[in-house]
């Protein structure tokens, strides 16, 4: 990938309104757009199944979605099926038979008040192009991928005020408001871990409600009462991961490219403009004396340093914190629930052979949040005690935080091509800029 050419992925903005299939069409042939911008190290699959080192770990791109774009349900969602796909595969043949396959996707309408009304039956729609479902067949087909490094248990058992009565009561609410009245069938192999899902992700106002639109909704919940197959799931899992993949994942790197955070960004982009009015500024001045104008050669530092930087921020970079290949940490980072900073200075003394920034990993991200647990609780995060804290931050202690080494390789090489093209442009600016300011007669004002 040449240095000049490289460029970021786009910004990819979410289309307003519930997902739905044109939507993720939309986003699948955006998908094909970005992957030159992306490399295969940071892939969906590799982000996904925790391959990638911070800052594009499984768990940063969590982070991401919970603090920047707000839609870490969708991720939440895609693992957990993920893991329930590779477990119904693993139950007995037995159990399988109880739940058959589901393959009616069309929604049905809503049941009336006329009792006298006969239920209207689905009907069949033809499947979205160049997006994966759950029609396979179970008795020969290899497990679905599934993240390394995760712990069934933590999926199976995350910590949630509801009890099974209340789980039941949202999805008798939930079908209610969907107009299905029928019972879902409780033999069926995994009924109480569904009853859950569509308590937390699938019922009207749940916590972690996905952005369904009613008729879809209606269609999930439909073939749920019927099945506890994976593919009764098919509809949303299409969606969801033609978000993730079209959109969530392009902008998540695109945003681990930056190490540092709005603040610093914003005061290194006002420093390059600073100095390149300074350089105007002095050019002017110079022009308009007796120096000699081989003096307005002073002005090519400053007009390159203003561009060097003023390029590098507007893509995200600090040059000065790439120096040391290191990132700022992020606001929910600093503080870790409530820890100061000094902890992971003081437990790098404690173990010599430790680095700070290895303390920090260990410290932090060996801990699993709410947001890595399936039946969590909402997403929300006003409550959190970073927040406060950091909006009490001065400015300057903002702006000049902490930094931490970047690990992931492929992230090292993607920043060295930016502040690389940072440079070449800073040259080609600030080159014919001072020739000009030299070539101008003298003013012989001042």
């Amino acid at each position: 990938m040449s240095v000049l050419l490289y460029k970021r992925p786009d910004y990819v903005t979410k289309v307003p309104g519930p997902m739905n299939m044109t939507q993720c069409q939309i986003y699948v042939e955006r998908t094909q757009k970005h992957r030159r911008a992306i490399p295969p190290e940071l892939s969906f699959e590799n982000v996904v199944q925790n391959k990638a080192l911070p800052p594009c770990a499984l768990q940063d791109f969590m982070d991401y979605l919970v603090y920047v774009s707000h839609d870490a349900e969708n991720l939440q969602f895609f693992l957990w099926l993920q893991d329930y796909t590779k477990r119904f595969c693993a139950a007995p043949k037995s159990d399988q038979a109880l739940s058959p396959p589901w393959y009616q996707v069309e929604a049905p309408q809503p049941y009336g008040t006329d009792p006298n009304q006969p239920y209207p039956l689905p009907t069949l729609e033809p499947k979205m192009p160049g997006v994966t479902t759950y029609e396979v067949d179970f008795d020969k087909a290899e497990p679905p991928m599934s993240p390394t490094n995760f712990d069934k248990e933590s999926f199976l058992s995350g910590t949630t005020g509801h009890t099974q009565l209340s789980v039941i009561d949202s999805v008798q609410d939930a079908n209610a408001q969907m107009g299905l009245k029928w019972q879902a069938f409780s033999v069926q192999p995994f009924r109480s871990e569904i009853n859950r899902v569509i308590s937390h992700y699938l019922a009207p106002n749940s916590p972690r409600e996905l952005n369904l639109s009613h008729r879809n909704r209606a269609t999930v919940l439909h073939a749920l009462q019927h099945t506890t197959h994976p593919s009764a799931l098919c509809l949303v899992k299409d969606m969801v991961e033609a978000t993730l993949r079209g959109q969530s994942h392009p902008n998540f790197i695109r945003w681990s490219i930056c190490n540092g955070n709005k603040p610093r960004v914003l005061f290194v982009r006002n420093s390059g403009i600073a100095h390149v009015v300074m350089a105007i500024i002095l050019g002017v001045l110079l022009i308009i004396s007796h120096k000699s104008r081989w003096w307005r050669l002073f002005v090519f530092p400053l007009f390159f340093i203003g561009f060097d930087i003023g390029v590098a921020a507007y893509k995200g970079l600090c040059v000065i914190v790439h120096t040391n290949h290191h990132r700022e940490l992020r606001p929910w980072e600093q503080f870790n629930d409530g820890a100061s900073v000094s902890s992971f200075d003081a437990a790098a003394d404690d173990e010599a052979n430790v680095s700070t920034d290895d303390v920090f990993s260990i410290t932090s991200r060996s801990k699993k949040g709410v947001s890595m647990e399936t039946f969590g609780t909402s997403n929300s995060y006003s409550h959190e005690l970073w927040v406060e804290k950091y909006k009490k931050k001065p400015l300057m202690q903002k702006v000049f935080t902490k930094s931490i080494w970047v690990q992931d390789e492929t992230i090292r090489v993607l920043q060295d091509k930016i502040v690389m093209q940072s440079h070449i442009w800073a040259l080609a600016l600030s080159v014919p800029l001072t020739v000009l300011l030299v070539a101008l007669p003298k003013g012989n004002i001042i």
